[in-house]
């Protein structure tokens, strides 16, 4: 049954994304060609000098259907051919300067029509839409290659998505309520407001410009950092991220002349517990709250460097 749902479930977003679109439409974008044609103009587009048979292993089309767009297109003289100077067999595809400009009003215009049909999104919902599509394409491809995951530093927009993330995950995962947003925003303007960028530091996890997880590291006084605020998405679990932010935070307190870190965690947060332990924190106090709308067990972990 749960196959049969995710079938429906694909099925029903095609058909309603097609529409949205204007695929069914006899010229795409306001264009006389296909949605073919102008996906074989942006392959050009894109690339210095492709080829045919690029071209068709990319798209996985036919070779006559493909020999009948590219014909076409260089009827209309959008498309010029010349002999590859590496391979005398193959031919080498080139847009031509109408061909740039054909191509250039049609990327305008796909452009326009999707951020027209996201203009209503708030601008979490729009960070959420594009995790969301991000994953699905994880998901549905046959042979993925993903791009390595990068720690860099925050940059502008990141304290947002980092109070919003701790706010929905920990909400949908633990029943938490707006305490933890609120306590998230607090850490968040701190860290803005009195950083030391010789010893504090915020990592953001990033893959190809998708977040995927972030730690901070504050100054609690002279001889003790603080660990805060470790996160990762539910999408890049299992790869040992957490671990791989954890030791930068201690890598870099080292490194700045701190003595020990602390940290504050929570009994229900068994990954990150189990990150922690492994790295040689040790608990060292624990009490109850309910400033989260429920009552939770906390912790203060300390890790002697």
């Amino acid at each position: 049954m749960a196959g049969n749902d995710t079938v429906g479930a694909v099925r029903r977003f095609n058909r309603f994304y097609t529409r949205a679109i204007g695929v069914l439409d006899r010229g795409y974008l306001g264009s006389p060609y296909t949605l073919a044609e102008n996906r074989v103009l942006w392959e050009v587009a894109h690339a210095d000098g492709t080829t045919p048979g690029a071209i068709a292993a990319s798209l996985g089309l036919d070779a006559g259907y493909l020999s009948r767009i590219l014909r076409r297109l260089e009827r209309d003289g959008l498309l010029a051919r010349s002999r590859s100077p590496h391979d005398g067999r193959s031919v080498t595809l080139r847009l031509t300067p109408a061909g740039r400009d054909t191509f250039a009003t049609l990327d305008r215009r796909s452009a326009a029509l999707v951020e027209a049909l996201v203009s209503r999104l708030t601008g979490p919902q729009k960070a959420e839409l594009a995790q969301a599509l991000g994953r699905a394409e994880a998901l549905l491809d046959s042979d993925p290659v993903r791009p390595p995951i990068v720690l860099r530093p925050h940059r502008i927009g990141d304290m947002g998505w980092v109070t919003e993330r701790h706010a929905v995950l920990y909400g949908r995962e633990y029943g938490w309520g707006a305490g933890i947003e609120a306590v998230t925003a607090r850490i968040c303007a701190d860290f803005l407001e009195h950083l030391d960028p010789a010893r504090e530091r915020c990592w953001i996890a990033d893959r190809a410009g998708e977040r995927l997880g972030c730690v901070f590291l504050v100054k609690e006084d002279e001889t003790t950092a603080r660990l805060r605020l470790l996160l990762l998405e539910p999408a890049a679990r299992g790869e040992r991220l957490g671990r791989r932010l954890v030791d930068e935070c201690v890598a870099f307190a080292r490194a700045a002349g701190y003595r020990e870190i602390v940290l504050w965690t929570h009994q229900v947060l068994t990954a990150a517990r189990a990150i922690y332990a492994a790295v040689g924190f040790e608990i060292t106090e624990t009490w109850t709250h309910d400033d989260f709308g429920k009552p939770e067990v906390s912790e203060t972990w300390r890790l002697r460097l």
